[in-house]
């Protein structure tokens, strides 16, 4: 099916601005549940309730994405057997949206957010309930993580700290993931997001549309084992040499896939 790109354009900023409205909303809806629960310290009960219905929601916000033509999400090789037993996945960073799809596939897995985020009433309580860390707090930060991880919880971490920026492949990485996965004694499992560049990078804001329809390919990749008496400076070498590896490789390495909507120019 062909369809004009202005025409195109005429459809997808609508429908960007109300998909990130619904995100809005159903947030503020579950915050507005957390917030009591919290107050009323039910944090260690619910909390692996709360971790399964954001995974759900977000599942759900991969299928709008996909069903509203914005954006394809595809994953490769998060099978149950990869993923088991507790891990520390490190990814790049190149989109806003890339904690939402991960978060979406990985079990029982908890994240690491700036202090901002926790402050931000559609994403802050329910975020707590869930038992996700706040990026402020120091060695405090890493014995907090790594009682979690102890506990059967994975974590997911961005260790360039910050969304990749478009003039270079991979932003330098901050080794505290590597002092985590050591002192949990779990591995560390690298996943590869290959996205468009302009699929909301950082400094793009996030009422802009980019170039629709986008295709976002997120693979996991290589395990590396960690110990506690690992050098940190020599696994996050390690980790910046996969991820650096694997997003020069071209992708998709089979056929690809065809277009959500084939655009005249």
């Amino acid at each position: 099916m062909k369809i004009p790109r202005r025409l195109a354009r005429l459809y997808h900023y609508p429908v960007n601005l109300l998909s990130w409205a619904i995100f809005a909303l159903v947030g503020l809806v579950l915050n507005a549940l957390c917030a009591p629960l919290l107050l009323l310290g039910a944090r260690p009960r619910l909390g692996a309730l709360v971790r399964d219905l954001i995974r759900r929601l977000f599942v759900a916000w991969c299928g709008w994405l996909g069903f509203t033509r914005l954006v394809r999400v595809r994953f490769h090789g998060f099978t149950a057997q990869a993923m088991a037993g507790p891990a520390v996945y490190v990814s790049n960073h190149p989109g806003l949206m890339d904690a939402t799809f991960l978060l979406s596939r990985l079990p029982d897995t908890i994240c690491i957010f700036k202090p901002a985020v926790m402050r931000n009433p559609v994403l802050g309580p329910a975020a707590l309930m869930a038992g996700y860390a706040s990026g402020g707090s120091g060695l405090d930060l890493l014995r907090e993580v790594t009682d979690r991880i102890k506990a059967g919880r994975s974590l997911l971490i961005f260790p360039e700290g910050t969304r990749t920026a478009q003039d270079v492949r991979l932003n330098p990485l901050r080794p505290g993931f590597a002092l985590i996965a050591a002192r949990a004694r779990v591995p560390i499992r690298v996943i590869l997001i290959h996205a468009p560049r302009d699929l909301l990078p950082k400094g793009w804001p996030w009422w802009r549309p980019p170039a629709f329809p986008a295709q976002v390919d997120l693979t996991l990749g290589p395990e590396l084992a960690s110990a506690q008496a690992c050098n940190a400076r020599d696994l996050t070498e390690r980790v910046a040499l996969a991820l650096s590896t694997g997003l020069a490789s071209p992708f998709p390495l089979t056929a690809p896939a065809r277009p959500l909507v084939q655009l005249e120019e």
